[in-house]
């Protein structure tokens, strides 16, 4: 792990947070953070934290560059970290952000199933990194501060995924959903996108582990529900893995389209949902483990590379998305996954290394111990 520990460090201490913006893909640099923190208690993870946090978060409890009016859900995954500040710290700054952001959670807009709507500007759909940017983060607030009251609609949000999104033939989820049938990018039957997206597929993937370990376990039903739909996805995502690299393709089901490619960023969200699975106890360990940590071997080995004398993490997809409208060419085609710019050392892949990080450590210390 010497390499792996070495782009971490140099990265984080490199970083540069978005500018002017209280945003989802520094919330996975945070989380990863946190999660190290956790297994390793060294200050370079916790000072990381803080520091990132008193650019944002005011003495009074108000947060910089950002509005509730956008109801843009993506902006409630940075708030993740307020809960762990919060329960480290006391201080009431944490609680009130935290409270803006539940705030937003209960007043977000939804769709006539019940499920939030991904953003204002996106009304009456459901998209599978909506899921993880909102639920995850309402479950653990529901959990320690509510009184377990919502449980029922965040339940109702994730069998409606499976309900709208699941493809039975492919056993894969779309990458999103339009209630309405009629948004230019969904199939006017069905009201899903057009193709599976491998970093839609890995927030789902995360979404399902993170709620199951927030979870009051006392509300079993529940809990055994979310392991059914956790297994489920998980057996579908691995009928496509590459056997040679271990890792997955940026349109999953498509890997000798021309331009496709063994995409990073999606590939370790399925390896951390694996190996925090094995962690929960909720899967196999001894068969599903060597899965998990082989798919993050394979990304240390083949993904992060040396570049003008400095580590990187390579070939991530940008972005990617759907609409708002036609002319942006969003439209959920192959063609389109693929012509989103491939990057280097992008947040959201940094952050969900970091965190898969932390489930091989935990893993393997609990190991020693058996």
């Amino acid at each position: 792990m010497e390499l792996a520990n070495e782009f971490i460090t140099n990265y984080l201490k490199n970083y540069q947070p978005t500018t002017n913006k209280w945003n989802y893909e520094d919330g996975c640099v945070l989380r990863g953070a946190k999660l190290i923190y956790e297994q390793t208690q060294e200050d370079l993870y916790y000072n990381f934290i803080e520091d990132y946090l008193k650019i944002y978060i005011n003495e009074d409890g108000s947060i910089n560059y950002y509005d509730l009016k956008e109801y843009n859900i993506d902006k409630i995954n940075c708030a993740k970290i307020l809960i762990f500040m919060y329960e480290k710290t006391k201080e009431e700054k944490y609680k009130i952000a935290l409270e803006t952001f539940r705030k937003q959670v209960e007043t977000q807009p939804r769709c006539k199933c019940g499920n939030f709507f991904h953003k204002a500007i996106y009304p009456y759909q459901v998209w599978l990194d909506g899921v993880y940017m909102a639920l995850p983060f309402f479950m653990e607030y529901d959990t320690k501060f509510g009184k377990l009251e919502h449980y029922p609609d965040i339940l109702n949000q994730f069998e409606n995924v499976e309900k709208f999104l699941y493809n039975e033939e492919k056993g894969l989820h779309y990458h999103g959903y339009d209630e309405n049938h009629s948004i230019f990018w969904c199939d006017k039957e069905t009201g899903c996108s057009k193709n599976f997206w491998l970093r839609s597929i890995g927030w789902h993937l995360m979404a399902l582990v993170d709620v199951i370990s927030l979870i009051n376990k006392d509300i079993y039903d529940d809990y055994r529900k979310y392991i059914e739909l956790y297994r489920k996805a998980l057996d579908g995502i691995l009928r496509y893995q590459d056997q040679k690299t271990k890792l997955f393709y940026q349109v999953v089901d498509h890997p000798d389209y021309k331009g496709n490619y063994l995409e990073t960023s999606g590939s370790l969200m399925v390896a951390y949902s694996i190996i925090k699975a094995c962690n929960l106890r909720i899967i196999d360990s001894e068969k599903y483990y060597k899965i998990g940590k082989g798919i993050f071997d394979s990304i240390i080995e083949n993904k992060i590379k040396r570049k003008n004398d400095k580590l990187v993490l390579s070939d991530n997809c940008a972005v990617a998305g759907l609409g708002p409208y036609d002319n942006l060419r969003r439209d959920g085609t192959i063609d389109y996954y693929l012509s989103e710019p491939i990057t280097d050392d992008d947040k959201k892949s940094v952050g969900t290394f970091l965190m898969t990080y932390a489930q091989v450590l935990e893993y393997e210390k609990n190991w020693r111990f058996k």
